[in-house]
């Protein structure tokens, strides 16, 4: 087989998988035209057509269906070669693919990346941000950080820290308006709330109000998809609003955003770790778990 006719296949399985050439492209690190034109190929040489394409929609053909798969299989073999190499060498090294939300990503870990990369200077860091849940197998990623528990029975996972959950407010809210003394006094407030893109659904709020747990849905004046979006809204006077305290300390060292309702905040542990099978022994992987371990 030739390496075009392999670029072709991997082209293929991640465009097949992800549902367009531009989604393909990114997570090759190549351009839109470059896929297209190897997917292109591959149809010519295979004489069928994989993909009916629309103005708007990429979607496999009855053989394309039947091909990917086999591509997909393909793929992950190949990777599982790399791997292998990879463990063989033992130090860690290589192109390292991670994979993780908006928030996580932005306040936890891009800031630790610098001194990971000081201690394994070998280790290349591919960061992938995203509140959409991806398929990380398919897409060749090698570890994932999430806020919430993820079931793929692919996937091994490390729960890694508690998450604290509170309720902030700007100081010139606060000095209008006044704080609230608890959640059901959140009624009478102006809120900014989260709607999660992967779902389309509203973040419930929760609080711990003795022994038992709640969650509210408070009337919202401003919802928005993305949780940074929240905090500029909370700091610009929009209200009171739900964070993970991780996210919020920045605007809280800075003076922009007050703790609030601190006695009803809820701790969960659903920062979790995932990563594939075959990527157990990868020394990189291993590495930057016991990095999350030492920060979170």
């Amino acid at each position: 087989m030739g390496l075009d006719r392999l670029t072709g296949l991997i082209a293929f399985a991640r465009a097949g998988s992800l549902g367009s050439y531009t989604a393909a492209a990114r997570s090759l690190s190549i351009s839109p035209s470059a896929v297209s034109k190897s997917v292109q190929r591959l149809e010519q040489r295979l004489g069928v057509s994989l993909f009916t394409r629309t103005t708007r929609s990429l979607t496999l053909t009855p053989e394309g269906r039947e091909l990917h798969g086999r591509a997909l299989k393909l793929l992950q073999d190949a990777e599982e070669i790399e791997q292998v190499a990879m463990t063989a060498r033992s130090e860690p090294s290589g192109v390292l693919r991670i994979a993780a939300s908006l928030p996580l990503g932005i306040h936890v870990i891009a800031p630790a990346l610098p001194e990971f990369r000081r201690r394994y200077p070998k280790v290349t860091v591919d960061l992938r941000l995203s509140d959409q849940i991806v398929d990380i197998v398919d897409l060749g990623v090698d570890v994932a950080v999430r806020i919430g528990e993820l079931a793929d029975s692919r996937l091994l996972s490390r729960r890694l820290a508690p998450m604290r959950l509170g309720a902030f407010a700007s100081p010139a809210y606060l000095a209008s308006r006044g704080a609230p003394t608890h959640p059901d006094a959140l009624a009478e407030h102006d809120t900014v709330n989260l709607r999660y893109q992967s779902s389309g659904q509203v973040f419930r709020w929760p609080f711990k109000i003795g022994e038992r747990e709640i969650e509210i849905v408070p009337p919202s004046g401003i919802i928005v998809d993305v949780s940074e979006a929240v905090l500029a809204a909370l700091a610009a006077g929009g209200g009171v609003g739900l964070s993970a305290t991780f996210v919020a300390a920045p605007y809280v060292a800075r003076g922009e955003l007050v703790p609030i309702l601190t006695e009803y905040a809820v701790e969960r542990h659903n920062i979790t770790a995932l990563w594939p099978e075959s990527r157990r022994a990868n020394p990189a992987v291993r590495a930057f778990l016991t990095l999350l371990q030492d920060i979170l």
